[in-house]
């Protein structure tokens, strides 16, 4: 009962991640947002999490824990690329689509919060896998919040790429400190099977 209901949880999180992804990267790439890249890169990245998840739910406490470790990686990807856009943002500095950038930061946020609200139960079962599903819903919403301020500042306060770029390297740090704490627990998993 219990492995079927965090199947069901992660399919659904898996498929709302991948959906959103496809919304929030066209997004992105129309209004030239930093901040929506980087998320949008890590709703693919979540979508790829979820889906091992699914695959590794039956394997071996040792098996999942090496999953884990590869998940701390992937986990980096979306960091990865964001200090590219950023960089290139810094180039050119010029401030999105306010309306646009806020709007839809609050879909991501009502997706993100969907999931991890979805995950929160199965955060502590499961290991490594369930803890990175987990906190990478509850950051991304974290995130969320942050690109709809950044919407609302460039909007009323400031017309400048600056909030965005600022959300967008906050982004990629919460995804650093993510990848650390599904590692250590990943290790720490490995180290009690062996």
């Amino acid at each position: 009962m219990h492995s079927s209901a965090l199947r069901r949880a992660v399919t659904i999180a898996a498929l709302a991640n991948l959906a959103y992804f496809g919304i929030e990267f066209t997004v992105a790439l129309s209004i030239g947002s930093v901040s929506l890249f980087a998320d949008s890169v890590d709703f693919l990245e979540d979508a790829s999490v979820n889906l091992l998840i699914l695959m590794a739910l039956g394997w071996s406490v040792r098996s999942r824990a090496r999953v884990g470790m590869a998940l701390a990686a992937i986990l980096l990807a979306p960091a990865i690329a964001t200090i590219w856009t950023a960089w290139q943002k810094f180039t050119v500095p010029v401030a999105p689509e306010a309306f646009a950038l806020s709007l839809t930061g609050l879909g991501a946020l009502v997706v993100n919060l969907g999931c991890a609200l979805l995950l929160a139960r199965f955060r502590d079962h499961g290991g490594s896998l369930t803890k990175a599903a987990f906190l990478s819903a509850r950051n991304d919403a974290v995130a969320n919040i942050a690109i709809v301020g950044a919407g609302l500042i460039t909007a009323f306060f400031w017309t400048s790429a600056w909030p965005d770029l600022i959300v967008g390297i906050g982004i990629a740090i919460m995804n650093v400190d993510a990848a650390r704490e599904v590692w250590t627990a990943a290790r720490d998993e490995h180290r009690a099977a062996a």
